[in-house]
Order: C-alpha cells, then sequence, then structure tokens
C-alpha cells in the first residue's frame, strides 16, 4: 500500500503540473486562434487549419501598431484614444485596461522593481512590486510615498499599498523569481541553475 501511494503522489508531483500547463496553454491557443479563425472558418470551410486565425491575429496587431505610428492613422487612434478617455464609465475601463497592458509591455514596465516592505509595528515582511513612484501627482499628500503591489498567494489577485519610501528596500531579485516565491506561497524559494 506504501508503494502505491507512493508512485501516486509521484504521478500527480510530476503529472499534473504538466498536464495543467499543456490545458492552459491549449485554452490561450484556442481563445487566440478563435479571435480571428471564428471570423475566417466560415469563408475557408474545410480548408481552415488550426492556427490560421492566430497568424492572422498576430499580422494584424502588428499591421496596426505599424499604421498607429504613420501619421493619419496615427491622428485616427488618438482621436479615437481622447474620445474613449471622455466617456464616463467607458473611460474608467479603457484607462485601466491600456495602463495594465502598457505595465507588462509598455515603455515604463511596472513589476521591475522588486520591494521588500516592513510590516508596522513588527519584524515581519513581505514582499511586493513597485508600480508607481510619483504618488504626488495623485494628491499632495502622497509625494512621499511609493505604490507597491503586494500580490496574494496561490491566486492572480493582490492589494496595492501607499507605503513612505523610507519604509521600502528595493531588492536586486528579478521580478519573475519574486512573482513565482509569492504565487508558490514561498515554495519556490530553489534558486534554478
Amino acid at each position: 500500500m506504501k508503494w502505491f501511494i507512493k508512485a501516486l503522489l509521484n504521478g500527480i508531483l510530476t503529472i499534473v503540473p504538466i498536464a495543467l500547463v499543456i490545458y492552459v496553454l491549449y485554452k490561450m491557443f484556442v481563445f487566440l486562434d478563435g479571435l480571428l479563425g471564428n471570423v475566417m472558418k466560415p469563408y475557408l470551410n474545410e480548408n481552415y487549419v488550426p492556427g490560421v486565425g492566430l497568424l492572422a491575429t498576430i499580422a494584424l496587431l502588428t499591421l496596426l501598431g505599424w499604421l498607429s505610428t504613420k501619421f493619419i492613422t496615427g491622428a485616427i487612434i488618438s482621436l479615437v484614444d481622447k474620445v474613449l478617455n471622455k466617456i464616463p464609465f467607458v473611460k474608467t475601463i479603457y484607462s485601466v485596461i491600456k495602463d495594465t497592458i502598457h505595465s507588462f509591455i509598455g515603455d515604463k514596465k511596472s513589476f521591475s522593481k522588486v520591494a521588500l516592505v516592513k510590516m508596522p509595528g513588527t519584524n515581519m515582511k513581505c514582499l511586493g512590486f513597485i508600480t508607481t513612484e510619483h504618488l504626488g501627482d495623485l494628491h499632495n499628500d502622497l509625494a512621499g510615498h511609493i505604490a507597491v503591489y503586494i500580490p496574494q498567494t496561490f491566486q492572480v489577485a493582490g492589494i496595492t499599498f501607499l507605503i513612505p519610501k523610507e519604509d521600502i528596500e528595493i531588492l536586486d531579485i528579478k521580478p519573475e523569481e519574486a512573482m513565482k516565491f509569492i504565487l508558490s506561497g514561498g515554495m519556490a524559494s530553489k534558486k534554478e541553475n
């Protein structure tokens, strides 16, 4: 019986992470392929090959990205941006989506600095990511503060704290390593070679 339980646990520990990664990648592929793939399928009928929608989506995004730097189309995109930023409720959704995307792949990436934050009144510390260092633009009283996003363990949620600069220590850790450490509840603390 011990052999069976040990073999079962080894199977779970080795196969489940691999299966979950494959499942997530498959779901991402299906979603991205379906963005333009569902539009193309009726026209291509039996000639549709999975992945064509994904390639078409990448090509369209590349074309639109290139066009956004040109004078006429850049002006049109700028106008659409201004209009979306003026419509109540829509501007909130639009700015959150835009800022989130820019924080991961824009010129001013957030989550690029790992912060060690001391919990007030204790000797405990937690890891987080600096998202904004200039809070004085938000409110004058926050000029000496930094926004630090503290992710929660085992989920993709977190809390943004506004912390005085002197209470934050910047660590020389790759953001990916810190995120892996936090999301795993501290279990992924070994450095990989």
